[in-house]
This record gives structure tokens, C-alpha cells and sequence, in this order.
């Protein structure tokens, strides 16, 4: 599956054709629906070749502003162990099915300490966004035994420094995230089954410094790439070929590039925030084996008694567990309504229930048209959703409607959906939060919401019937890592879309020249969670806002002007009289072009091409009557430290 990216379909057999005719689009001044048409060329099983292809195409979106809009476009180092020459193309042409226009500053070989400490390296001044940590075991000191266990543990706290070292000394040229690789383990056993058991061995000592890295990650100052899980998956016989080792450098198999680039791609694309939220579930023949409206309940296959039976529990268990941990679940199906929800009232074996979903259309009209009716119904993007169904006739219509959806190819026997679906990575996470714990009951509470919007008719009333109550704190040790996530994964209400590391907002709170604060949203149907951050540098005179970014399932909530009510407070009460804010445009971010002119902010004159500048006068602003209730503990924090 993972080898031959089995999730994908075939490259179509136009491939160069089509790769000609986009370039032709590009050059000539794209029309709209042009991210669309890329996506849906690199969502294939593509080779080395094909990838090339697409990475020099991928170049020539990075120079026309117009060509790139919906694209993220991100700058990526990669440093470490090895010759990084065939990364690069590989790499920038499997980012474009996850929306991305990568730009790869690749590092020398053998010089990454000296590039790294070296302030006048290109890898310092390439205005990196991403920086990527490579190591190998057989450059990283562990690739023969130790002599004791001292000497083991010597062995791993030396590689381990030095991948500290280089990302350290890089750290501060990189203005999004570091990611680090962990080290695939030797393919031969020097102790046979003792190697796990020995610390001195080279499986040990690679197992040892893997778990570093790992613990180095759950800080939050870098970002974990598993290599190493992955080529334990495919098989190290398969990942490692010495003799490309010994040629070139090459850490692993030339023939494993596209997956490793798929790996590296997805993790940017998750760091970026534009990993998939929701799974629609077809039913006939995915959720159960049979048609409801033919067999009736008593007639699928489901549960206990069958191998078949058995698998499409399985399916079930795995869509349960994805909505453990945040995933919005959602149906699709040509079915009648009554019928399609039966199994989920009167099945035994059932382990899916209607309330575990957040939307539920089952009707006859194209799967294409529902999916796009779910996401509206969710507010969420079109590119968020994943679908999930037997069909090969139906993937392909909504492949070919709906470019953006991620639709995996499943393999005839539904034992092996639920792996086709997980080594797609639709999911992929860089953090987890008990705010991504609880996503899906967040956007449930949400369709709720939609629902309650639409039986009111009058949107005062229905903001009052909300009972909303709006939490604004100081940016603390608990609430850190959601404040970072949010910073680096929002991109549609964000004003300036500047990208801050955990260790960085840690920074930013205990500054006191800024003014940290989240706010958080709690109203009749639940806790929607950390859905808004203001990050600003005080002034004398003026505040000047950095960071203003709130998320898109609250808009229309009234949010915005509780936070500048308590922005305009806790300037006035340190002596300011302005605040400015600053919108830059991004290729995600056109929805909040007017945010300041709305809130009252006047433009200021000759701005940069790049950016609108806007000013508010303190003396003039007036706090609204909001409908809801203010906590505001930052301000009474200000008040007193005043």
C-alpha cells in the first residue's frame, strides 16, 4: 500500500499533455479554477519522473502572484546527513496535491554543523519558512556497537547534540517550524533478537535516539517526521539499498522517493492547516456488506459470524476512532433517508450511531452535490472534507467535480479500507490538543447552531438565544499550545497570517512590551474553544496589532468587536490613543480584506503595495452593546498592573 501509494489512482495517461497545457495557462495569465486543475494532476501514484515534471511546473506557479492564489507557497531547507540532490524535485511536486508551492534550499553534504553555525550559509539567508532535519545512523555515530552502556549512551547523546546543534543554530533563520527526521533502524541484526534487549547494540541505540527526538517534538519545539515508522512499514529491506548509500550518500532506496516525499509534504501541509477535518462515509458496501433498501437489516453484512462482516465493523471502529481525536464524521449516500438510517436505530452490531454525526444526507441527488451541501452545512472548505466509498464510478465523479476532496482508492476486499484510508494521511497531525479532542463535537454543536440560525429567522434574536458567554485570558502555560496551533494553522481570518513556535509565543506572553490574549467562546450547545488570538506590541502612543486571527465556525457570532472593545480598554488604560492594524494579503485570507474598515478603523495613507495599514483613534471608539456576556480576567489583570 505505502510503497506503490496505493491510496492514489493511476496517473492518467494525458498526464504530459495536460502538464503542457497548465504551463501554457501560467504563462499566458491563469484563468480561475487553475489550483483545482493542479491538485487534481497530482493527486496520482506519480514516479520520480512525473514528479520532476511537476516540480519544474511548481517553479513557475512560484512566479506569478495571480497563478498562485489558493496555493500556500513556503521555502524549505534541508540539512543533515546525506546528498540532498534528489530530494528537492520529488519533494515540490508531491506538495502540490496538498495545495503547496514548496521553493527547496538543499544543504551540502557532510557540512550541516558548519552550515548551520556558518551565519553567511545559504541555508541563513534563504528566507526559510521550513527547515528539515535529516539524520542517518550511519553518520550519526551508531552504526556499530558500543562498548558498554555508558559508551551507548554517550554515542546517543552525541547524535542528539548535534541534531540540537543544527536545528539551533538555524532556528533563528527559519520563521515557521523546524521538522526532524528520526532514523530508520539497521537492516541487519548484530544480536539477532538480543538487539532489542541490549543497549549497546546499533538497533538499540537508534530505538534510544528516536524516542529523544520524539520528546524533543512533544515540546513543541520542533516537528516530528516518522521516517522511521515508515520504512519499518514498507520493510527496511525495501527502504535501505547500502549500494546507493555507498554511490551517492543516499540514505534510502531512489524507488522510495515518492513516498518519502508524500511523508515530508503532508507534515508541511499539517503545519500549514491544511489537513483534512471531516470523513464522509458512503454506506452500501462501506459502512455494511449489501444495500439497506434491498436487503433490509436483517440482510447486510455486519458484525459477528463472517469475515466479511467482521471487516466493515472494523471500518466503523476506525471512523469512531478518527472522531476521538477531532474528526468531524459526516454521510453520504444514494439511499432514501428512512432506510439509509435504520441499520444505525436497529442493527446490534452497529458501532456507529446517528449522533456521531454532524451531517447526514442520504437522498438521490449527485454525491458531488452533497458533498458540497456538508461543507456548507459544517463552514468548512470544500478541501477539508475526505470521502470514503466502495464505488469506483462514484470516487471518479467526485474526483472529477471535486478536485479538492481527497478521495482514496480501496482495494476490492474491505478488510484493508481502513489501511487504505490511514496511510493516505488525510489526517495527519504536527500536535493534539484537548481542543482537537473535542473538534467534532465542536462543528456538531455547530450544525446545531446552523439549525437554531434558521427556525429564529431574525440573526438578534437568534445571537441572543445563544446565551454566548466570551472568555478573554492572558496567553499562559496551559494555554500555550492551542495558541500556537491556532497561529500556525489559521489562514482565512487571519490578518497577517505570521507564523510563531511555540517557544515563541512563550516569548511573546511574557514580554511586557505585548499583549497576549485568547478568547474562547462558550454558548448554549458547548465550549467552541480557543477560537480567537490577539497578539500586540504596546507603544507609548499606539498599539500596533501583529496578530489577529479568530476561527471561521464562529464568524457572524459578534466576536470581533468583544475583542476590540477589550483591545481599546487595555491600550487606554496603559496611555495609548491609537491602535493600528495591519492587513497582508494571502493567497487564503481575501475574507477579512475589509476586517478594520468594518470595525471602525480609518486607512492610512500611502501603504506599501504589500499590506493596508489602518488606524483607530481611542478617543473616538465607543465599546458596543454586545449580545453576550463579557469574562474579561486580562483586562482586570491590566488594571492592576496599572
Amino acid at each position: 500500500m505505502l510503497t506503490t501509494l496505493g491510496w492514489l489512482p493511476t496517473p492518467p495517461t494525458d498526464f504530459r499533455d495536460r502538464l503542457r497545457r497548465l504551463e501554457k495557462e501560467i504563462a499566458a495569465g491563469p484563468s480561475s479554477g487553475l489550483l483545482e486543475q493542479v491538485v487534481a494532476l497530482a493527486t496520482a501514484a506519480l514516479d520520480e519522473t512525473q514528479l520532476a515534471h511537476l516540480a519544474r511546473m511548481a517553479g513557475k506557479l512560484a512566479q506569478s502572484p495571480s497563478a498562485m492564489v489558493g496555493f500556500n507557497h513556503a521555502r524549505i531547507g534541508i540539512v543533515g546527513d546525506g546528498t540532498f540532490s534528489l530530494y528537492g524535485a520529488p519533494l515540490v511536486g508531491s506538495a502540490l496535491r496538498h495545495g503547496l508551492i514548496l521553493e527547496v534550499t538543499e544543504g551540502g553534504y557532510g557540512s550541516s554543523v558548519q552550515e548551520a553555525m556558518d551565519r553567511t550559509s545559504p541555508l541563513h539567508d534563504a528566507g526559510l519558512d521550513f527547515l528539515l532535519v535529516v539524520a542517518d545512523q550511519r553518520m550519526a555515530g551508531l552504526e556499530t556497537a558500543a562498548g558498554s552502556p555508558e559508551a551507548a549512551e554517550a554515542a546517543v547523546e552525541a547524535a542528539m547534540g548535534r541534531l540540537r546543534l543544527i536545528a539551533e543554530n538555524l532556528r533563528g533563520s527559519v520563521k515557521a517550524s523546524v521538522l526532524v527526521q528520526t532514523v530508520p533502524a539497521p537492516t541487519a541484526g548484530l544480536f539477532g533478537s538480543l538487539d532489542r534487549v541490549l543497549p549497546t547494540s546499533p538497533f538499540s541505540m537508534v530505538e534510544a535516539l528516536n524516542r529523544r527526538i520524539a520528546e524533543w517534538a512533544a515540546t513543541g519545539s520542533v516537528l516530528l517526521v516518522d521516517i522511521a515508522r515508515t520504512a519499518a512499514t514498507v520493510g527496511l529491506e525495501t527502504w535501505d539499498e547500502p549500494g546507493h548509500w555507498y554511490a551517492s550518500k543516499l540514505p534510502f532506496s531512489p524507488s522510495m522517493l515518492p513516498l518519502w516525499a508524500e511523508i515530508v509534504a503532508r507534515t508541511i501541509a499539517a503545519a500549514l492547516g491544511r489537513s483534512r477535518k471531516c470523513l464522509v462515509l458512503d454506506l452500501d458496501n462501506t459502512l455494511w456488506g449489501g444495500v439497506i433498501g434491498d436487503d433490509g437489516v436483517g440482510g447486510i453484512q455486519l458484525g459477528q459470524g463472517s469475515a466479511t462482516g467482521e471487516a466493515f465493523v472494523a471500518i466503523q471502529r476506525m471512523a469512531l476512532e478518527l472522531r476521538g481525536r477531532g474528526v468531524v464524521l459526516a454521510v453520504c449516500s444514494k439511499n432514501e433517508l428512512e432506510a439509509a438510517q435504520l441499520p444505525f436505530r436497529e442493527h446490534p452490531e452497529m458501532a456507529l450511531r446517528l449522533d456521531h454525526f454532524a451531517a447526514f444526507q442520504a437522498n438521490w441527488t449527485d454525491k458531488a452535490a452533497n458533498l458540497r451541501a456538508i461543507a456548507e452545512a459544517l463552514s468548512i472548505g470544500i478541501d477539508s472534507l475526505v470521502f470514503l466509498d466502495d464505488n469506483p464510478a462514484e470516487r471518479h465523479q467526485v474526483r472529477s467535480a471535486l478536485p479538492l476532496v481527497g478521495v482514496p482508492e480501496l482495494p476490492d476486499d474491505p478488510a484493508f479500507y481502513p489501511r487504505a484510508l490511514m496511510a493516505a494521511g488525510y489526517f495527519e497531525a504536527v500536535s493534539f490538543s484537548t481542543e482537537d479532542k473535542r473538534r467534532a463535537e465542536m462543528y456538531q454543536a455547530n450544525a446545531e447552531r446552523a439549525q437554531a440560525l434558521a427556525a429564529s429567522g431574525d440573526l438578534g434574536d437568534y445571537l441572543a438565544s445563544l446565551q454566548m458567554v466570551c472568555s478573554i485570558r492572558r496567553v499562559d502555560p496551559l494555554t500555550r499550545p492551542r495558541v500556537a496551533q491556532l497561529i500556525n494553522k489559521s489562514n482565512q481570518y487571519n490578518l497577517t497570517t505570521r507564523r510563531y513556535t511555540e517557544s515563541e509565543v512563550e516569548a511573546a506572553e511574557k514580554d511586557p512590551r505585548r499583549h497576549a490574549v485568547c478568547i474562547r467562546l462558550l454558548d448554549r450547545f458547548g465550549d467552541n474553544g480557543i477560537i480567537s488570538v490577539v497578539i500586540a506590541d504596546k507603544g507609548d502612543e499606539a498599539w500596533d496589532i501583529d496578530t489577529w486571527l479568530m476561527s471561521c465556525r464562529v464568524l457572524g457570532r459578534r466576536v470581533q468587536e468583544a475583542v476590540l472593545a477589550h483591545l481599546a480598554a487595555a491600550a487606554k488604560a496603559e496611555g495609548a490613543s491609537r491602535l493600528i492594524g495591519r492587513y497582508i494579503p494571502s493567497s487564503k485570507n481575501r475574507m477579512v480584506v475589509d476586517h478594520y474598515r468594518s470595525l471602525g478603523f480609518a486607512q492610512v495613507d500611502a501603504s506599501p503595495a504589500d499590506h493596508t495599514t489602518w488606524n483607530l483613534d481611542l478617543a473616538t471608539y465607543e465599546a458596543p452593546d454586545l449580545p453576550m456576556t463579557i469574562d474579561d480576567t486580562a483586562l482586570a489583570a491590566d488594571l492592576v498592573s496599572v
